[in-house]
């Protein structure tokens, strides 16, 4: 019942974020009394701190199994962030920006074990490009992964970056063209064009 009670929470925090679902409507979608819920989590921040550890969890795994394809660095990236969507329901509702502003001790927590993970991956992706010769070999690579970090999670601020006018999706095909170009050689430059003219098809 908890892990019942764990994925119908976390689908409706995904679908219309963790301040809008309270304990009532996780009850109503289960048909349960929130008796039940209360036997298996103390309160609402109990639920949301599993659940953002679930989707941590998930993410990366799904993650690692991508780049042990070793795909060139671009491509890896492209297909991150189609796995990172659909996982993430698009982000409708920002999920991670509500964290922040209503519940930010869990924010902070999620965010640091966030950024350990993908500066690992990120370093990983940028040596393996220069190598390749699709990035630049004059890059910075601590610089470059950090500030990929800093935007991936600023674009998540929808008082910037208004979904009515920024489709999830759009947005973040437009971010990592944005961090693509500043980093790749006329080499890489040339597949760059390629899958974007493949995705566009």
């Amino acid at each position: 019942m908890k892990e019942k009670i764990l994925h119908t929470a976390t689908e409706l925090f995904l679908n219309q974020g963790f301040k809008s679902i309270t304990m009532d409507d996780i009850a109503r979608e289960m048909a349960i009394s929130k008796k039940t819920i209360y036997s298996h989590f103390s309160n609402k921040e109990a639920i949301i701190e599993a659940s953002t550890a679930g989707i941590f969890n998930m993410i990366c795994s799904g993650i690692d199994l991508i780049t042990e394809h070793k795909k060139n660095p671009i491509e890896e990236l492209y297909d991150i962030k189609r796995f990172v969507l659909e996982h993430l329901k698009g982000e409708r509702t920002s999920p991670m920006y509500q964290l922040q502003k209503y519940y930010p001790k869990i924010h902070r927590t999620l965010r640091k074990k966030q950024y350990d993970f993908m500066q690992d991956c990120m370093v990983e992706n940028i040596n393996r490009g220069i190598e390749d010769g699709l990035f630049r070999e004059n890059i910075n690579v601590q610089f470059v992964s950090r500030i990929y970090f800093t935007g991936m999670t600023g674009i998540k601020d929808g008082d910037i970056f208004p979904a009515s006018d920024f489709p999830p999706n759009v947005l973040y095909d437009m971010y990592l063209e944005y961090h693509l170009r500043g980093v790749v050689t006329p080499k890489g430059r040339k597949l760059l064009n390629k899958l974007i003219q493949s995705n566009q098809e």
